[in-house]
């Protein structure tokens, strides 16, 4: 247990990937002595204790760098049940120490060819630059913030090298005309309806197709997961290119988890070439929900927050990461996902509005069984200054048993079904009628969503049960847009 960070250490710390002079073997041998019973410090190059409120987030088992996933609960993290969500228990401090804004700045994935090197170095260089003339005036000046511009001079340039320039600011797209059908019917107001398909597990198409074909008519666009719960299915993007054959609109779901940086400037190039003009930016499930044997559970190359940030400034800025210019960029509409009830609702509009800042214009939710409540989580928003700049989209999912209602609420990261809505389905079951409780049950969330100001639109997450969607669209008395812009 280390001294300031409340959790335990995860891995040991990273060793270097090359060789590396005696001067610096030392001076990381000296932070690792003192950083590591302190903090549970993994040496990796490029410390973020001052931004995270003393509370190392590479204690993250996904090694999360921006903000915690959509399972961040106060309980316990949901990869590993053993100790606390360390990005909660950041949050928790920053908000009590009054240091929350810090939170805001998007920081840099790691930099491996610093893994397993001291982070103090840089540090000196940085400051011998300025100077000890211009740092000591600075610290003692009589000008408020001096003092905080001084120190911020000195570690800024450090923790934000050049390939990165993270800041805390928003970032608003750099085109004017809708890429995207869902972007232009957003933007114009209208009531959105999005439905997520699941991919086939071999290389036959017919139900992917015939999926398509049933509900394109009824939706603006449709999802395609990424591997969710870290099971192996068919490629989003390939999926997404067949949606766009069969005349359909594609949202492809890139998750985190399975990208490395190149990986996904790569994907996303490609993906953009093909047709697909809409994205949803994910960390992804850990492999800890995977059935099969677990891939690794340590480490994510990027999340979703640094993918937001890679994949708007290769549209906007026309770079890759490693500072080539593309001459004709990929277009885009970046969406991310948001979990109104996975942990405070404060510490989520937060991470919320980073996303923003980073690059997201549209927000799926997580899956919602309570509508009353989203008021709580819209209020948070809205006072985040954000509501202008991103549209939502409530995540909604007919339930069709009691066990699919009872696994969600207990198994699902981030999703928490009422016991109301546990009881009706239960008692529907028991009567035999439980998959029309469900419909009903959606259809009551659906009238009660179209009223909350801020929302734009549902998003029908049906788990395999994707020819129940046009029912519910019928009878939830918007079909007849989206079948007029069809």
């Amino acid at each position: 247990m280390s001294v300031f960070t409340p959790g335990r250490r995860y891995q040991a710390p990273f060793m270097p990937f090359k060789k590396i002079s005696f001067r610096k073997r030392a001076l990381a041998k000296i932070e690792l002595a003192i950083k590591g019973p302190l903090f549970g410090c993994r040496m990796c190059g490029n410390c973020l204790l001052a931004e995270t409120a003393l509370i190392c987030p590479m204690e993250c088992p996904k090694g999360l760098r921006n903000g915690p996933c959509g399972g961040s609960t106060p309980e316990k993290c949901y990869v590993d049940e053993s100790r606390p969500c360390i990005w909660y228990k950041i949050y928790e401090r920053s908000f009590k120490l009054g240091r929350e804004a810090l939170l805001l700045e998007v920081l840099p994935p790691m930099d491996w060819d610093k893994a397993g090197e001291d982070a103090w170095g840089d540090i000196f260089i940085q400051a011998k630059n300025i100077g000890v003339k211009t740092i000591i005036s600075g610290l003692t000046a009589p000008e408020p913030g001096s003092a905080s511009k001084t120190i911020d001079s000195i570690f800024r340039p450090v923790r934000q090298p050049d390939w990165w320039q993270g800041d805390s600011k928003y970032h608003a797209p750099k085109y004017t005309e809708p890429v995207s059908e869902l972007e232009r019917r957003l933007k114009e107001g209208e009531f959105v309806v999005t439905a997520e398909i699941a991919p086939p597990l071999s290389v036959n198409t017919d139900k992917l197709q015939h999926n398509i074909e049933t509900i394109k008519k009824y939706v603006t666009a449709m999802n395609f997961t990424d591997n969710a719960s870290a099971v192996p299915r068919m490629s989003s993007v390939a999926c997404s290119r067949i949606a766009v054959e069969l005349g359909a609109e594609p949202v492809m779901q890139i998750s985190a988890r399975d990208k490395t940086r190149v990986g996904l400037q790569s994907e996303v190039i490609g993906a953009s070439a093909l047709g697909v003009r809409n994205l949803l930016c994910l960390t992804g499930d850990s492999m800890v929900m995977s059935p099969g044997s677990k891939g690794r559970m340590d480490i994510v190359d990027i999340d979703s927050i640094q993918m937001l940030w890679i994949l708007r400034r290769m549209r906007d800025e026309r770079k890759y990461l490693d500072g080539r210019d593309i001459k004709t960029p990929p277009q885009y509409f970046l969406g991310a996902a948001a979990s109104p009830f996975a942990s405070n609702m404060k510490f989520q509009a937060l991470r919320e509005q980073k996303k923003v800042n980073a690059g997201a214009q549209f927000f799926q939710t997580n899956v919602v069984f309570d509508a009353d409540s989203l008021d709580n989580w819209l209020d948070e928003i809205s006072k985040r200054d954000i509501l202008n700049k991103v549209h939502i989209l409530i995540g909604i999912s007919p339930l069709k048993s009691f066990k699919m209602a009872k696994y969600m609420n207990d198994k699902i990261p981030g999703v928490f079904v009422p016991s109301n809505v546990m009881k009706r389905i239960e008692l529907a079951e028991q009567k035999g009628n439980a998959e029309e409780e469900g419909v009903q049950i959606t259809l009551e969330l659906i009238e009660k969503i179209k009223s909350k100001q801020g929302v734009s639109g549902v998003h029908i997450m049906a788990v395999g049960w994707e020819e129940i969607v046009p029912r519910i669209v019928e009878e939830a008395g918007i079909v007849k847009e989206i079948m007029a812009v069809k």
